[in-house]
C-alpha cells in the first residue's frame, strides 16, 4: 500500500508504565483507510489520533455493521514482536463476511498493522507484563437509512499501551454463571467479533459486578445448559487429567489465544476435548474435586485463572482459589513466546524489521 503520513503537531506525554490499566491511553496516531463499492480499499493514511467525522445517517449507527479485532505488539531488548496477526486478519474476514461488509485482504490487514505499530513504536512499553494493544475496526460509513449492506466503509487501527486486563492480574478471578440472559446462538453472530455481541453481554456483566464477580460465564442460548465462553475470553477446564473446552459450532468466538493454548497443550501430551459440557456436571466436578483448574484465554488477559464459579447461588472454589500449576505453566509458555523470550516452534511471532 501507498500510505500517506500526516504527523501530529503536538505529541502526548507517555503514561507511567506502572499505571497503564487497559484501554485508557492511546497513541499519537492512527491508521485510516476507506472503501467504496466499485473502487475498493483506498486512501490509506497514518494521521493524528482524533475524532472521526461521521454523517448522522452513517449506517453503522442505525444497523450496526461493525467488526473489530484485538492483538498485541511486544518489545524485548532486540525486537518488536506482533503475535499471530495473520490469524486476526483471517478472523476479521470471516466476521465481515457474516455482517455482509467489505472484506479486508489478509496481506493488507497485516501490512496496515505493521505500518502503524512501527510508526508508533516509541509507545510500546517495556515493563514486564505490559504490551501495546492493537485495535483494528471496520464500520459502515455510507449515509442512508435503509436496511441493506452499506456500500462504503472505514477501516481504522488505534493503539493503546496496556498493563493487566483484570485488576487481579495473573491471579484467580470470580466468575458468575449467567442463566437469564443469552449472548449468542448458532446461526447468529456469536463466532464473529462484532460490537453487537458485546452490547448484548453488558446487562449480565453489570449484574455480575453487583454480586461481586469479575466476569460472566455464558451458557448456550438454546438449552441454557452447556458452557460456552466467558464475556471476554474463551474458557478451559482441567477435569481429572483432560482439558475440556466448548466446541466452535457458531456461537463461540474462535479465539487466537484459545487456538494457541490448544496446540501447546496437545504438544505437552494433554488430551483436549472440544465438547459440550453441561454446567450441572461442571459444578459437580468442582464439588467433588475432579475440576482441578479453570482458566480463561484471550488476547487481553492472555491466561486468567478462575478461582470461583457461582451458578444459581451455588459457589464452588477451584484449586483453593490459587493459580494452578498448569495455568501458570501455560501463561509462562505463551507469554514467553509472545515476548520472544522462549523458542517459537509454531512461527507465531512476527518480528518487525
Amino acid at each position: 500500500m501507498d500510505i500517506k503520513i500526516t504527523r501530529a503537531t503536538t505529541l502526548k506525554e507517555k503514561p507511567d508504565q506502572n499505571k497503564l490499566g487497559f484501554g485508557t491511553y492511546f497513541t499519537d496516531h492512527m491508521f485510516v483507510m476507506d472503501y467504496e463499492e466499485g473502487k475498493g480499499w483506498h486512501n490509506a493514511q497514518i494521521v493524528p489520533y482524533g475524532p472521526i467525522c461521521m454523517d448522522p445517517a452513517s449506517m453503522v449507527l442505525h444497523y450496526a455493521q461493525e467488526t473489530f479485532e484485538g492483538l498485541k505488539a511486544y518489545r524485548n531488548k532486540d525486537n518488536i514482536l506482533i503475535f499471530r496477526p495473520d490469524m486476526n486478519a483471517k478472523r476479521m474476514i470471516r466476521s465481515n463476511q457474516r455482517l455482509c461488509m467489505a472484506e479486508i485482504p489478509e496481506a493488507m490487514f497485516v501490512e496496515a498493522v505493521e505500518a502503524i505499530v512501527k510508526y508508533e513504536q516509541d509507545w510500546i512499553p517495556e515493563k514486564e507484563g505490559t504490551s501495546l494493544y492493537i485495535r483494528p475496526f471496520c464500520f459502515a460509513s455510507e449515509a442512508g437509512v435503509g436496511v441493506h449492506p452499506a456500500r462504503a466503509y472505514k477501516f481504522i487501527i488505534i493503539l493503546s499501551p496496556v498493563g493487566a486486563y483484570y485488576p487481579e492480574g495473573v491471579n484467580p478471578v470470580k466468575i458468575y454463571v449467567e442463566d437469564e440472559y443469552v449472548r449468542a446462538v448458532a446461526g447468529g453472530t456469536g463466532f464473529a467479533k462484532c460490537g453487537g455481541n458485546y452490547a448484548a453481554s453488558i446487562a449480565a456483566q453489570v449484574k455480575a459486578e453487583k454480586l461481586g464477580y469479575t466476569q460472566v460465564l455464558w451458557l448456550d442460548g438454546v438449552h441454557r445448559k452447556y458452557v460456552e465462553e466467558v464475556g471476554t475470553m474463551n474458557v478451559m477446564f482441567l477435569i481429572d487429567d483432560e482439558i475440556v473446552t466448548a466446541p466452535l459450532e457458531g456461537s463461540v468466538l474462535p479465539g487466537v489465544t484459545r487456538d494457541s493454548c490448544i496446540q501447546i497443550l496437545k504438544d505437552w501430551g494433554y488430551r483436549v476435548k472440544e465438547i459440550n459440557l453441561a454446567i450441572e456436571d461442571l459444578m459437580e466436578y468442582a464439588q467433588n474435586g475432579r475440576l482441578k483448574e479453570a482458566f480463561g484465554t484471550g488476547t487481553a488477559a492472555v491466561i486468567s485463572p478462575i478461582g470461583e464459579l457461582n451458578y444459581k447461588g451455588n459457589a464452588q472454589i477451584i484449586n483453593d482459589f490459587k493459580t494452578g500449576g498448569l495455568t501458570q505453566r501455560l501463561y509462562d509458555e505463551l507469554t514467553g513466546i509472545q515476548w520472544g523470550l522462549k523458542a517459537d516452534p509454531y512461527h507465531w511471532v512476527k518480528i518487525l524489521k
